[in-house]
């Protein structure tokens, strides 16, 4: 063979593409099977399944720490029992609060495991690709000012929304979405919690479930009624079907701001986590959404006014930023 052909040939030699996990990527502890599991996630720490838990109807997230090798048996149980048991902690704290987070359905902190409430719904992440996607906006830059960025905001909804009530609506339920995560992230930092990892895809938007009737007229008459009928002559009544209800999911901007993955939160009523707190989310719209940039000073402004001490917070917060840039300018 020339090696002209054995380089062609090489070249030509693929690896083969490496299927998504549908299987646990670990050994399960009891009394969870592979028969109802998906994976959902594989962090560096822990991995998530969604599963069901009691009855074969209750969907729930399965939070697996997996045993990690490289540590001492004896620190590794130590620590996976001191996590999973500040992380429910912390949210439990939150519902006791009113603030939504996922219930605690159970756990196992020797066996490594976290049983939490299923939350259905979209990340914010989504809603804000989706809405950017939709209206074609640009990044903003250091020389577009707030007029300009309101008027890129109107013309990118007038071109796709041919009435101008519905652009309406479209610009003010995501300034609605934004005012829900202000002031969920003031409330959480008001009852002494700082996230730890406060990005828009731990940020998830519950919409409401609308109920839709199928078939509609008057109900069908029972099986005596059509039997009584039928024995006095009458004509048989029409067949009209039954009416049923069925479930979907809106793709709307309204419902509540649930948080989500508190596996890095740590309760504390310092300033500067909670500076840096805000700096982590400030730093997701900048890297994931630029183009919705502008929209997180609607966060910042009713996080402002959602507790008594936020103001000092993004005072602080300046500092926190000023220090981010030092530290990228320099590397």
């Amino acid at each position: 063979m020339s090696t002209t052909n054995m380089a062609s040939t090489a070249s030509d030699a693929q690896p083969p593409t490496t299927p998504p996990p549908t299987q646990p990527l670990h050994a399960l502890p009891q009394p969870f099977t592979t028969s109802n599991l998906e994976v959902l996630t594989q962090g560096a720490e822990a991995l998530v399944y969604k599963t069901t838990f009691l009855t074969p109807s209750t969907p729930c997230v399965l939070k697996y720490r997996p045993p990690k090798l490289y540590r001492h048996p004896i620190l590794d149980k130590r620590l996976t029992k001191a996590r999973l048991l500040a992380e429910a902690r912390v949210l439990v704290k939150c519902r006791r609060e009113g603030l939504s987070v996922p219930a605690v359905l159970g756990g196992d902190w020797e066996s490594g495991w976290l049983v939490l409430e299923w939350i259905g719904g979209r990340t914010v992440r989504a809603v804000l690709d989706e809405w950017v996607h939709k209206f074609g906006l640009r990044a903003r830059d250091g020389k577009t000012s707030e007029e300009e960025v309101k008027r890129e905001l109107d013309e990118g909804l007038m071109e796709v929304v041919a009435e101008e009530k519905e652009s309406q609506e479209a610009r003010e339920g995501l300034m609605r979405l934004m005012q829900m995560v202000g002031r969920a992230v003031g409330k959480l930092h008001e009852i002494g919690v700082c996230h730890g990892d406060l990005t828009t895809s731990n940020l998830m938007l519950r919409t409401p479930e609308r109920k839709e009737v199928v078939g509609r007229g008057p109900p069908r008459m029972t099986v005596s009624a059509q039997r009584e009928a039928a024995m006095s002559g009458q004509d048989p009544p029409e067949v009209i079907p039954v009416q049923q209800e069925e479930t979907k999911e809106t793709n709307s901007l309204e419902g509540d701001v649930v948080m989500i993955d508190f596996g890095l939160a740590t309760q504390t009523i310092h300033e500067e986590d909670r500076a840096v707190d805000l700096y982590v989310l400030e730093r997701a719209f900048t890297a994931t959404h630029p183009a919705a940039e502008h929209l997180f000073q609607e966060v910042l402004r009713c996080y402002g006014e959602s507790f008594k001490g936020a103001k000092t917070v993004l005072k602080r917060l300046a500092d926190v930023r000023l220090r981010g840039r030092k530290r990228t300018m320099i590397g």
